[in-house]
């Protein structure tokens, strides 16, 4: 069995140098069990970031189904096959009325690019408008409408039919404070403008319910409502990606988009939803899936195939059986009153919902300067104290929490004392 420092060397040798990896000192993690991770030595790490294994690490049910599954049968969608669509009709279950039709996918860029060339293509445009610092996912097509990617180091401007608006961030953003949703709201009103302004036709408007990469920022109340109104009576089409969110996340409910009370045309899937396994989805209307059925196939050789789909279902039947949205909705308020008590100059704001929590940190409460240095330094000593969080946001000065589903209230108060002794201790 090769050492850490070996597996290192073959990495710089073998691997893209663009491919980063977490904290100063990399871990070397050999397993996976609930919401624990454990290195080469055996030491024990408190996973409190790794949002994708959604019900656990090497959860016994998952592994089980995709071996009872492997087996059996693994192939494409071009046979009838019954996996597929009760796994379809278990998913769409829990989606509103109407958003029935899924295009199964391998990752959430794969899905974020099929939404997107659905839109443009019913709509016959590509004007899409999305939100400062936001990511859809690591195609070209997803760098092009993602400005946490594209106006960040190494990235080039946006096409001229992207069309950004400002990250609405009431904390730190362009307008402040509670009573900015108007503000932001007209944001989207004048790009709406602009694109007709030039005789073109609004296609799309993407966005995270509640915004991951972009700093965990919760949108103000009414933004989605009122901006969705919008685009549709402009012709245009909303997605919501729910990529980083969904699947019961949220706790008071089991989409993002449903804390913000709206219903958008398209919806996509990805990270969780295979517990760790490839495995991602476009959902939609059966009058939208119906108009873009023009003739072009659309075809994945490994998109719905039996495996990914039981995995998919099983997925589905732990996060019920095991009540994990009520326990995201319990563990995080109560992680979120936990670390509401702290009380330190470098925390700005704590935000969030269920089990997606942002915690801001800044320099001078006057100026709002971000506390980029100590943010790291921060995120390397918990991960030293056996505590895996990361951080994020345009400024990378968000200490971002988004555990598996399983993380429990001995796991906050953990999270929590850790914390709290190193604010108290290094700052």
């Amino acid at each position: 069995m090769l050492n850490r420092d070996d597996i290192y060397k073959l990495r710089k040798a073998h691997l893209g140098p663009s491919l980063s990896m977490s904290y100063d000192e990399p871990l070397h993690i050999v397993k996976g069990d609930g919401q624990y991770l454990y290195d080469s030595n055996g030491k024990r790490y408190l996973d409190a970031v790794n949002n994708i294994q959604h019900v656990g690490h090497s959860h016994p049910k998952i592994a089980d189904a995709a071996e009872k599954q492997f087996k059996n049968l693994n192939t494409n969608t071009r046979y009838l096959d019954e996996t597929i669509v009760q796994y379809a009709k278990a998913l769409t279950d829990k989606l509103p009325e109407g958003l029935d039709v899924c295009f199964f996918t391998n990752s959430g860029s794969e899905a974020n690019d099929l939404a997107l060339r659905i839109a443009r293509t019913i709509t016959n445009s590509k004007e899409t408008i999305v939100l400062g610092a936001g990511y859809h996912g690591n195609l070209s097509s997803l760098v092009e409408i993602s400005s946490y990617k594209h106006e960040g180091p190494g990235g080039a401007s946006a096409p001229d039919f992207i069309h950004t608006i400002p990250r609405p961030d009431k904390f730190r953003g362009k307008y402040r404070g509670d009573k900015t949703v108007d503000d932001y709201v007209g944001e989207v009103s004048n790009a709406i403008d602009n694109i007709q302004y030039n005789k073109n036709k609004v296609s799309v408007f993407i966005v995270e319910s509640l915004m991951g990469c972009g700093g965990q920022i919760v949108l103000p109340k009414g933004f989605l409502k009122k901006s969705f109104k919008l685009i549709n009576d402009a012709g245009g089409l909303n997605i919501a990606d729910e990529v980083q969110i969904g699947f019961g996340r949220m706790g008071s409910n089991y989409w993002g988009f449903e804390t913000c009370d709206v219903v958008p045309d398209i919806v996509t899937l990805g990270k969780s939803m295979g517990n760790g396994h490839p495995l991602s989805a476009v959902v939609t209307t059966k009058e939208i899936a119906d108009k873009f059925n023009n003739g072009m196939e659309y075809f994945n050789s490994f998109g719905g195939n039996p495996v990914s789909c039981a995995i998919g279902n099983a997925v589905l039947n732990v996060i019920e059986d095991e009540a994990l949205q009520k326990k995201a909705l319990e563990v995080g308020n109560y992680l979120m009153n936990q670390l509401g008590a702290l009380n330190h100059s470098l925390i700005g704001d704590i935000r969030g919902k269920g089990l997606f929590i942002g915690i801001e940190l800044i320099n001078n409460k006057e100026i709002l300067s971000p506390a980029t240095r100590e943010s790291k330094v921060i995120e390397n000593s918990m991960k030293d104290h056996g505590i895996l969080i990361s951080t994020d946001g345009p400024d990378h000065n968000v200490l971002k929490i988004k555990p598996p589903m399983v993380f429990n209230r001995e796991n906050a108060d953990e999270l929590v004392y850790n914390l709290s002794s190193i604010l108290n201790n290094f700052f």
